[in-house]
């Protein structure tokens, strides 16, 4: 009995113990995690649920925690992003459009600097085409044995001289023959008026009486705007001999140093594309040296033909008539038009309508073997531009810089065109040169490998000692 008294006690002794160390290891693990938590392990379990719970409550108004949603509440998609949610072409169509705005501004900025240094670069650019005419003859001098700076001003001197006595040419037949004019003017308004009273039109004296009057009453309402016209027209003057003045000493340094200033104005080229500038220049001469001279032997060929029409038809002026022809044959199609056009005006108010009927015969005929002959044989494919570039080049110039830019306009779509298709070209070649570069060639030595021996040729290790 007393052994089985011990016995059970023994029993209830190690029962007791291992839930000792059950209990206590349980502990353990508890107050480690409420080490993690940051709570006290000394608290009881009722103290450190509460403690837990504060540190959540805190913890979210602090951090900002959301706890997650229960197991009945729906899924919610995440609203996108605002430029996500904006479709793809009107994406495209606002980048696009912002960047189209600020292209337009810096051609406006372009347009308002253009026309304010308006005067310098007609000027310049009546000195490029200037230069472009008398640089052959340059060229011709100094291959004879002339030295550059005697070359430079026999041919300076001399092309202003004769455009010097040309000019006075004209003004002096202007001069001879205006009282003349005058009478045959005179002469031919009276013819009309005749013409009208009696032609099919059945126009009354006291119509034509009327539209003088109107003529005359329109003239005195406008008198000061005509005044101020003739002031203009006297600072238009001023400006076109200050022009013309610049345009000498352009034409005389491009002349003279021409050379030189294309290297240097290269020096403002990015080094990445100076090489392919420094083709497409010489190029862009090119084809502006044979743009001018081809169309000042067109302009010659126009005005000497038709000179020749209007002298046999007896119309007044005709050689300063042919020297307009001539001036105006460097404005393509609108040039060719009112020149026409005022010879026959000439010879209608002059000689009739029967002469203005065949002096525009003449101009028609000259002009037609122009456009499909001289034009295509003389100018050739070098400065062969489109038509439709060919005339809103011209409106665009002339929009911009009045007749001057006209003239200009087509010798720059001309070099535009050779510049562009080179460059093009260039970069194509320099893309397929790095091509090949980049390829592997089939039979090249990889790099360090010795290369290949001739048959029965010695090593280099293998060499004897040097031969005396």
């Amino acid at each position: 009995m007393t052994s089985s008294m011990d016995r059970l006690r023994a029993a209830v002794g190690r029962w007791a113990a291992k839930a000792a160390e059950r209990r206590a290891e349980a502990e353990r693990s508890s107050a480690a995690a409420r080490r993690a938590d940051g709570i006290d392990p000394k608290l009881s379990n009722t103290e450190a649920g509460r403690a837990q719970a504060e540190a959540e409550a805190g913890g979210a108004a602090g951090s900002g925690y959301v706890p997650p949603p229960p197991q009945y509440a729906p899924a919610i998609a995440a609203k996108p992003e605002p430029s996500a949610a904006v479709p793809w072409g009107v994406r495209v169509a606002a980048e696009a459009g912002w960047r189209l705005l600020v292209l337009a501004g810096v051609i406006w900025v372009l347009m308002k600097v253009v026309s304010t240094i308006s005067l310098v670069i007609i000027a310049f650019s009546a000195g490029l085409l200037i230069t472009a005419l008398l640089q052959p003859t340059v060229a011709r001098l100094r291959r004879i044995g002339l030295g550059r700076g005697l070359a430079t001003a026999i041919t300076f001197i001399g092309g202003f001289v004769i455009m010097g006595l040309v000019g006075w040419f004209v003004v002096w037949q202007v001069m001879e023959n205006l009282d003349t004019l005058t009478d045959k003017v005179q002469d031919g308004i009276q013819e009309l008026k005749n013409w009208a009273l009696n032609g099919p039109f059945h126009v009354s004296e006291d119509q034509i009486n009327e539209i003088a009057q109107n003529l005359s009453d329109w003239i005195g309402d406008n008198s000061k705007e005509l005044t101020t016209a003739g002031i203009e027209g006297v600072t238009v003057i001023l400006e076109f001999f200050s022009g013309a003045l610049l345009a000498m000493f352009v034409t005389l340094f491009l002349l003279y140093d021409g050379r030189r200033i294309w290297e240097w104005t290269l020096k403002f080229v990015p080094a990445a594309a100076r090489d392919g500038v420094a083709g497409a220049g010489p190029r862009a001469w090119a084809t502006l040296t044979g743009y001018v001279r081809g169309t000042v032997i067109v302009a010659l060929i126009d005005a000497v033909f038709i000179g020749v029409g209007l002298y046999f038809l007896n119309v007044p002026m005709a050689v300063p008539l042919a020297v307009f022809i001539f001036l105006f044959a460097f404005v393509p199609i609108i040039g060719a038009v009112v020149s026409g056009a005022l010879a026959v005006v000439v010879a209608l108010v002059t000689d009739g309508i029967v002469t203005a009927l065949l002096a525009l015969a003449v101009v028609l005929a000259v002009q037609q073997i122009e456009s499909h002959i001289l034009q295509p044989f003389i100018l050739g494919r070098l400065v062969r531009v489109h038509p439709l570039a060919v005339v809103l080049g011209v409106t665009g110039g002339s929009l911009i810089a009045g007749i001057p830019g006209a003239v200009v306009a087509v010798p720059l779509v001309a070099v535009t065109n050779t510049v562009v298709g080179y460059l093009r070209g260039y970069a194509q070649e320099q893309t397929l040169s790095r091509l090949r570069e980049a390829t592997p060639q089939p039979n090249a030595p990889t790099e360090g490998a010795a290369p290949e021996q001739e048959p029965g040729a010695e090593a280099p290790g293998d060499a004897g000692p040097p031969q005396r």
